[in-house]
């Protein structure tokens, strides 16, 4: 695992191009990707469905590793990593929250916060108490014996963010966060968001939606696998 002159990035995307074979024909998914996100920025990746938007954010979650080119990770070339080396990265550094909140549905909201604690090997009185403080900081300290059924889509989406956020990751990716939500509840959703941010945090948002993007500080946009444009929003 080399380090790379990286500027400081946090993030460091070089040349990273992503090919899937389907069958007989091969699937240019990324094209040569050029990358640099800074610690406590907060980036919007925006494009039509088959711009490699998901694959992106797969590599950038380390959920999939690229066919070339190297993608530095706080200094580190994670691009080259094991399995096994991949997951503890996503377990320790990165905070997931999806479109379809991919909570138990028969655990509690607290029991669903700790899970990633659970798997780090942490005791069960500093996971208890770290999961509080996360569902506490989204506003759902009422609600922390509630199962998902028992909470509204809002509240599920909260606590999918507590969980993203119990493990202080480096990095919180979200994967179309409001896709499931009404309108009202979605702008909620960013206020949240806004807030994480303003707190010290790195948000890296996927959406196909424009006013959803505009909640970011920078939007790149993707089209047939290539960088088409980057914009800095103004706040």
């Amino acid at each position: 695992m080399e380090a790379g002159n990286l500027n400081n990035s946090m993030i460091h995307l070089d040349g990273i191009t992503k090919i899937y074979q389907m069958g007989e024909e091969k699937v240019h998914a990324l094209k040569n990707i050029n990358l640099d996100i800074q610690k406590n920025e907060y980036l919007a990746i925006m494009g039509p469905s088959g711009s490699g938007k998901s694959t992106l954010m797969n590599i950038l979650g380390c959920l999939d590793t690229p066919t070339s080119g190297k993608y530095y990770f706080n200094g580190i070339n994670v691009s080259e990593m094991t399995d096994n080396e991949l997951a503890s990265i996503r377990n320790k550094q990165i905070g997931f929250v999806f479109q379809t909140f991919n909570l138990l549905s028969r655990a509690t909201a607290l029991k669903n916060v700790e899970l990633p604690l659970i798997y780090a090997g942490v005791k069960s009185s500093e996971r208890i108490e770290a999961a509080k403080v996360a569902l506490r900081n989204v506003g759902l300290s009422d609600r922390m014996e509630h199962k998902p059924n028992e909470l509204s889509g809002g509240q599920r989406q909260r606590v999918a963010i507590a969980r993203a956020l119990v493990n202080r990751p480096s990095i919180i990716l979200a994967d179309e966060p409001t896709g499931n939500l009404d309108t009202k509840t979605g702008e909620e959703i960013m206020a949240l968001f806004n807030d994480l941010w303003k707190l010290g945090n790195t948000i890296i948002l996927v959406t196909h939606e424009e006013h959803i993007a505009r909640h970011a500080n920078k939007i790149i946009k993707l089209l047939d696998g290539k960088i088409e444009t980057i914009t800095d929003v103004s706040k």
